[in-house]
C-alpha cells in the first residue's frame, strides 16, 4: 500500500516549531506609550447628558426664546426675494401657462386623464379663471397704495396681493385682507418679473403681465 506522506510548507513548519518547541517563550519589548481603556460613549447618551446640563444652566431656556424669535421674524418678515427693482421702464407681455404632460395621471379609479407627452393650458380647463395677482415691494408706501387701489379695482374676491419684501403679516393686520408672501421668489421666477408693481390677470388663453409704475 502506497502511503502519501504530506508535505507542509516551510513557513508552517517554522510556525509549528515556534508553538512546540519546548521552552519557547516571546521576548518582553515594554511598553512603547501611554495605554488607555476604550471607553464606548453611546451618542443619545451625550446628547442627553448636555441637554440637561443646558437645562440645569438655564441656558436650554435661552436657546429655545432665540429659537423662537427666529421663527417669528421669518414668518414676520421673510427674506426679500433677490433682484427685483422698481419699476423705471414699464413693460407688458404674454405668458403662456401651456406645459407638457410629463408621465400619465390617472384617477382614483385608475382612468388616465392625461398621457405623457399631451400639451395642456390650464386656463382651457379653467374658464371661470379671473384671479388678478398684484406683486409689490411692501416696504415701498406708493406701491403698496396701488396695490390696495388694485384690490378695490377689482374685487378682494379675485385679487391676490403678494409681497416680494416686507412684512405680509403687519400689512394683513393693518388693512384686514389676506396677504401672501413669493417665497424663494418662485413665482417671479416662473413669470420672469424683473420689475414691481407688477399686476398679472388673464387675456384669453394667455396671461397678461404688466411691469407698471404705481
Amino acid at each position: 500500500m502506497m502511503v502519501r506522506r504530506a508535505i507542509l510548507p516551510l513557513a508552517a513548519i517554522a510556525a509549528v516549531a515556534l508553538v512546540t518547541t519546548p521552552g519557547a517563550s516571546a521576548a518582553d519589548l515594554g511598553v512603547r506609550g501611554n495605554l488607555f481603556p476604550i471607553i464606548e460613549v453611546d451618542l443619545l447618551d451625550l446628547i442627553a447628558a448636555k441637554l440637561r446640563a443646558a437645562k440645569a444652566s438655564g441656558r436650554i431656556d435661552a436657546l429655545n426664546q432665540a429659537f423662537a424669535k427666529r421663527a417669528t421674524a421669518s414668518v414676520e418678515r421673510p427674506a426679500a426675494v433677490p433682484g427685483l427693482t422698481p419699476t423705471r421702464e414699464p413693460r407688458s407681455w404674454l405668458f403662456d401657462p401651456t406645459f407638457t404632460v410629463p408621465h400619465d395621471y390617472a384617477d382614483q379609479n385608475g382612468r388616465v386623464f392625461a398621457h405623457a407627452g399631451d400639451r395642456i393650458n390650464p386656463l382651457l380647463r379653467m374658464p371661470g379663471f379671473d384671479r388678478v395677482m398684484v406683486f409689490i415691494d411692501g416696504d415701498d408706501a406708493a406701491q403698496v397704495a396701488y396695490a390696495l387701489a388694485a384690490l378695490h379695482r377689482y374685487g378682494a374676491a379675485r385679487t391676490r396681493l403678494i409681497l416680494v419684501r416686507g412684512s405680509p403679516v403687519e400689512l394683513m393686520r393693518r388693512e384686514k385682507t389676506p396677504v401672501f408672501f413669493d417665497q424663494l421668489g418662485q413665482l417671479t421666477d416662473k413669470f420672469r418679473l424683473a420689475q414691481t408693481p407688477a399686476i398679472i390677470m388673464r387675456e384669453g388663453d394667455r396671461l397678461r403681465i404688466s411691469e407698471v409704475r404705481p
